[in-house]
């Protein structure tokens, strides 16, 4: 490199993206000094188990090896204060002890920074977090009735862990509920019902909660649903129960995965499609949970856009659209690489990232802010580019640049060392490289030096190797040779050099021979109890050492004394019928390989001599007699049949001229006629073979015949699917499908085209051309009707007079537009309108039919609506075919219109005509916009609304209906009321307290009253009345626990009346001293037990009454408990009911408790077969 050459700007930038590209791959040996470099560090997002170490990853390389120090929150963490971290030897990785601390003591944000007298390396940012499992929160038994069809939602809302968990939900006996197109659960692990069935009634709707970091699970409170079928929903058209409204939005990050998500209720169930509006869809879209869900993943800018859910069932559809946005952390173009320089030398470290919003680039040089380091003229800063000038020794340090956005951020390292080392090269010396023939090869000649080393190669010492069409050499010293041939073996030579110094190194390449396989194993047919012989003879280099492998049905042969391997074969002795199958033969040497394979076929012993079937030999003396113009007779002599009679001869043919080298196969004959017919075409370099067929195989080829050269002739048929279509006005483009060449019959093949135009007193026109399949008329009137047809010709004549084909010339868009336009209007929604059809020639091509355009201009409510400002958008109905009337439905009442029409063809659209006005009468008004009830009181309820969106006439009132609802939901007599068009307001008074009451409100015109608007609403309980109304003694609780007493005293003095009458007198204590029964003790009155029950004649203890010693009820041995089927003793279930575990555990019962047979199925096994 020139180090005084004075240089420009430009030139200057090119030089420094030169040296950048040589710079990519350099890697400094560790014995260099080198500044440190981070080889491995834990993840950004560190989500650590409570029950384990944390370990924070931070290794590194440099020379000297680095000191490692860390911060925590932005402060230097000083680890020597802290007994419970330790820091690894020779390393910077952290491991807390957490056992007997607090966890959460422990979070925060880490940074490791590895640092040498060369410069320091820093880590990302690790955010350390404790795994959590929070409770779920204490909550009532939920009670749910609903109506037959309605749409439903069962919350299951688990409390937030880290990591989310995972949510199912099951049944009391952990059976996973089953989902369908009906039933289905959300994202967020609610449960949803499109419409409920009489099969949803059931008391155990449990959502379960699996956080997998702390291996729990927790279950919510049971819900209890019953489905009423008094009085079923009907039928109805689609709404979505999520998400809500006509549409929603969600943002993306790129390269993450994007869950949309759509449930619909309606009866019966409807069906969810999914589309993008103006676009296809990602090709890694899949859809999910019964097409609700719509999964893209590694997301790009590409995927934003409008998706359009649609719920649709036999009675309608509706449609939801969510607006996508896609935004992208930073993510690298280019990071900065390492660079190693010279004294005086220039570089750049380049950062190029992209991410939206765009990230703001920082950088940093060992670990400091870059504006808090000293000025250092030799270095230059252009935003995402670091220029250094003529670089000087001492100068190394580790550079770092960081890009963020609020999505995230990437950091990396890149060091700038100052070397001036002599090249060395680091290939293994004299490295032998060995490959095959017509193979590629690769010589290495990795090295290294400061400045960097060029590298040149030699061939034997003196032939000097250039970038050409045989070699490559890579940037990175590699020498590349494309297809290596025996003449390149050889020595070859690396020199590396840079201004202080010359290295080279030898090599030495062999090209060997490949591996083939000469005579491949064949079929063979084999009585049992005989022997045979598969041959394998194979071709290799004499330098490398093969090894044969026989293999049977593709795997080892059996390990049986019968099987011999040869050094070319395989032996099967006394053959039996498991021996059947196929055989394969595998050549293997350290650079390649060959195979082939047989297949053995086992038949019954006969008494005669074994036959061996095999495929026919190739026929031979073949001999072409009677030749003719268009046939020739051809005969051979069969070969040897082999035991297995032909069944057919297959005769080939090669078309010199033509098709030179390939073989097509031209007719056959069955196997007991060694002659054939053959039928032949003019001007056609023949050659033929035969080949015969038995039930073993095909021959092989027989020794091809003499040519047979055929006479030149006319042509004998002309070219197919002739057609003619107008692409544009006064064309006509005629095309066919070319001859072959066998198909020519001769020399000089043309085409004749000829057109003219049909129904008129004209001559053909003709062209001919050559090896093309199109010509284009021009000049043609517009869309009229032609007579087209193609004749192949040669230099010996014409082929036969084809039929001509119709065809059109090209059409333009109509002249003329309709006239007479009449509008009848049959009532506020539907119009009819009529025209008179334009002329035939004024359509100027194919009719396809009319098109009416329509748009409200306003409506008729009153004067100040005439100059509505923005009028709606046009509509247009296109009639197909040759009409003359149409009707507009769906018009608004009420309204005044404007109409015009146009005549289409397939060119466009003509004139239109002459606008027309229409107006639509009155129709019912649409419902109140809201009805609410703002004020609830004893005895009255006032309701406020809103005027209906569409008046669709002049409003002359509203009808209010209202009657109660009594706790059977049994209705009360309905009362209407008439109102005024300007009320909005009123309130109802006399009403009865505490009572349902429901609303219809309605808007009216001179034409009826529009659809209802319903509402209902309590009246205030009176909680006086309420109070007073509570009777103790008709309490459920009060009566079971009266009934209980009464039932315990009657056992008590039945009890008494048998030990009484069996007399004897037995005192407690005399008794319990006899049997010296440790399990029994006697019962003391102070603490309100039995001591002794005696009368004048009886004195014995009452039998039942022993308690264990221990003071405990021993487990009936019926008995299981949830906790058996934890790891341990750790399965619990809280005060709320939920089941907090080891699930992975294995069941482990004591002996002691009794049951061993019976297990009650675990909430641990059931939730882990699910996930």
């Amino acid at each position: 490199m020139d180090r005084h050459r004075k240089w420009t700007c430009g030139l200057g930038t090119f030089l420094l993206l030169v040296l950048q590209t040589l710079t990519l791959a350099l890697e400094v040996p560790l014995d260099l000094p080198q500044p440190p470099t981070i080889t491995m560090q834990s993840p950004k997002d560190y989500i650590f188990d409570p029950r384990e170490n944390i370990v924070i990853h931070c290794e590194a390389k440099g020379k000297p090896h680095p000191s490692f120090s860390w911060t925590r929150n932005g402060s230097h963490f000083d680890i020597e204060k802290d007994p419970k971290v330790t820091m690894k030897p020779n390393s910077g990785t952290l491991v807390i002890d957490i056992s007997g601390e607090k966890a959460e003591a422990y979070e925060g944000t880490y940074q490791c920074t590895a640092h040498n007298d060369h410069g320091a390396a820093v880590s990302n940012d690790i955010v350390i977090r404790q795994s959590r499992s929070p409770l779920w929160s204490k909550e009532k038994d939920k009670k749910l009735v609903v109506q037959l069809g309605v749409s439903l939602v069962l919350q299951c809302r688990p409390p937030a862990g880290l990591p989310p968990p995972i949510i199912m939900w099951m049944d009391n006996n952990f059976q996973r509920l089953p989902l369908n197109p009906r039933v289905s659960q959300a994202l967020n692990g609610d449960l949803y019902f499109s419409n409920v069935v009489r099969g949803d009634t059931r008391t155990d709707y449990i959502c379960y909660a699996r956080f997998p970091h702390t291996q729990t699970i927790q279950q919510k409170q049971p819900i209890s649903v019953t489905v009423l079928e008094n009085n079923p929903i009907s039928e109805r058209k689609p709404g979505f129960m999520m998400p809500l409204g006509p549409s929603s939005t969600k943002m993306v990050l790129k390269g993450e995965t994007l869950e949309l998500e759509c449930i619909a209720e309606g009866l019966p169930t409807p069906s969810v499609l999914w589309q993008k509006d103006g676009g296809a869809m990602s090709q890694s879209a899949s859809f999910q949970n019964f097409n609700k869900t719509l999964k893209i993943s590694d997301v790009s800018e590409a995927d934003a856009g409008n998706y359009r859910c649609v719920a649709n069932n036999n009675h309608g559809s509706a449609h939801h659209i969510i607006k996508v946005s896609v935004k992208a952390a930073p993510y690298w173009i280019s990071a900065p690489r390492n660079l190693i320089l010279a004294p005086n030398e220039t570089g750049i470290l380049t950062c190029r990232v992209n991410g939206d919003p765009k990230p703001k680039i920082s950088w940093f040089v060992n670990g400091v802010p870059l504006q808090n380091v000293p000025v250092d003229r030799s270095r230059k800063i252009e935003d995402d580019t670091v220029i250094l000038s003529h670089v000087q020794t001492g100068s190394s340090a580790v550079y770092q640049c960081n890009a963020s956005n609020e999505f995230g951020y990437v950091l990396a390292n890149a060091f700038v060392n100052v070397l001036a080392e002599p090249p060395r090269v680091l290939t293994q010396p004299n490295r032998i490289y060995q490959v095959i023939t017509n193979t590629h090869a690769l010589l290495d000649c990795a090295s290294f030096g400061s400045p960097i080393p060029a590298i040149t190669w030699f061939k034997d010492n003196q032939i000097s190797i250039k970038n050409e069409d045989a070699y490559v050499i890579h940037e990175n010293g590699t020498l590349e040779i494309h297809v290596a041939q025996p003449l390149n073996s050889g020595k070859y030579t690396c020199i590396a050099t840079n201004n202080l110094g010359i290295k080279e190194n030898h090599v030495f390449l062999e090209v060997k021979e490949p591996t083939r396989i000469l005579k491949q194993p064949e079929y063979k047919v084999v009585q049992r109890g005989m022997r045979t012989v598969f041959e394998c003879k194979v071709k290799h280099d004499p330098s490398l050492i093969p090894t044969m492998t026989w293999l049977k049905d593709d795997a080892a042969l059996p390990d049986d004394g019968r099987f011999v391997v040869g050094t070319e074969s395989l032996t099967i002795k006394d053959v039996v019928d498991g021996d059947e199958g196929t055989y394969t033969c595998h050549m293997n040497t350290t650079l390649d390989h060959d195979s082939a394979s047989a297949m053995l076929t086992v038949v019954a012993a006969t008494p005669t001599p074994p036959i061996v079937y095999e495929r026919p030999d190739p026929p031979t003396d073949l001999e072409m007699t009677g030749q003719k113009d268009r046939s020739v007779e051809l005969t051979w002599t069969p070969g040897d049949e082999h035991n297995s009679p032909t069944q057919k001869f297959i005769i080939q043919y090669e078309d010199h001229l033509h098709q030179p080298g390939v073989w097509l196969n031209l007719t056959e004959v069955p196997g007991t006629s060694p002659t054939a017919q053959l039928q032949l075409s003019p001007y056609v370099y023949y050659s033929f073979r035969v080949l015969a067929l038995n039930r073993v195989g095909y021959s092989d080829a027989s020794q091809p015949s003499r040519q047979y050269r055929t006479n030149p002739a006319a042509p004998d048929i002309n070219p197919a699917h002739v057609q003619g279509e107008g692409t544009e006005p006064g064309n006509l483009v005629i095309s066919w499908t070319q001859l072959s060449g066998f198909q020519s019959n001769g020399p000089g093949l043309e085409y004749v085209v000829q057109w003219r135009q049909k129904d008129v007193e004209q001559e053909w026109s003709t062209k001919s051309v050559a090896n093309v399949s199109r010509y284009v008329v021009s000049g043609t009137p517009t869309y009229v009707p032609y007579e087209v047809k193609v004749q192949a010709s040669n230099d010996y004549g014409s082929a036969p007079e084809p039929e001509a084909t119709i065809a059109y010339s090209g059409e333009d868009v109509p002249l003329t537009a309709p006239d007479s336009v009449q509008i009848m209007v049959h009532n506020s929604t539907l119009a009819e309108v009529h025209w008179e059809p334009v002329s035939v020639p004024s359509v100027r091509g194919k009719l396809q039919g009319y098109k009416v355009f329509y748009r409200r201009e306003r409506g008729l409510h009153d004067a100040a609506e005439e100059a509505e400002p923005q009028p709606q958008q046009v509509q247009f109905l296109t009639f197909g075919g040759n009409r003359s009337e149409g009707r507009l439905p769906g018009l608004q009442p009420y309204s005044l219109y404007s109409l015009h029409i146009k005549v289409l063809n397939s060119k466009g659209e003509g004139p239109a005509s002459t606008s027309k006005t229409f107006e639509t009468p009155e129709g019912v008004p649409g419902p109140p916009s809201f009805l609410n009830v703002v004020d609830h009181s004893l005895d009255s309820l006032t309701l406020e609304w809103g005027p209906p969106q569409h008046n669709n006439g002049r409003l002359a009132g509203y009808t209010l209906k209202y009657q109660p609802v009594n706790s059977t939901s049994e209705l009360g007599p309905l009362r209407v009321m008439t109102l005024l068009s300007n009320e909005t307001t009123i309130v109802l008074s006399s009403l009865n307290s505490s009572m349902l009451y429901k609303f219809y409100l309605s808007a009216r015109t001179i034409k009826g009253s529009g659809p209802d608007l319903s509402e209902e609403a309590f009246t205030v309980m009176d909680t006086t009345v309420a109070s007073r109304q509570v009777d103790i003694a008709t309490q459920g609780w009060f009566i079971g626990l009266m009934c209980a007493i009464a039932l315990l005293i009657l056992v008590l003095l039945i009890v008494c009346f048998i030990k009484r009458n069996k007399g004897g007198k037995y005192p407690v204590k005399e008794k319990e001293d006899a049997h010296q029964d440790p399990e029994i003790q006697p019962m003391r009155e102070d603490d309100g037990t039995f001591g002794e029950y005696s009368d004048t004649e009886d004195h014995k203890p009452l039998k039942g009454s022993r308690t264990p010693s221990n003071g405990t009820v021993r487990r009936d041995e019926s008995d299981d408990s949830l906790v058996d089927y934890g790891e341990g003793g750790d399965g619990q279930f809280n005060e709320d009911g939920s089941f907090i575990g080891q699930y992975s555990g294995k069941k482990e019962k004591d002996t002691h408790e009794g049951n061993e047979s019976s297990e009650a199925p675990s909430p641990v096994n059931a939730m882990n077969s699910f996930v």
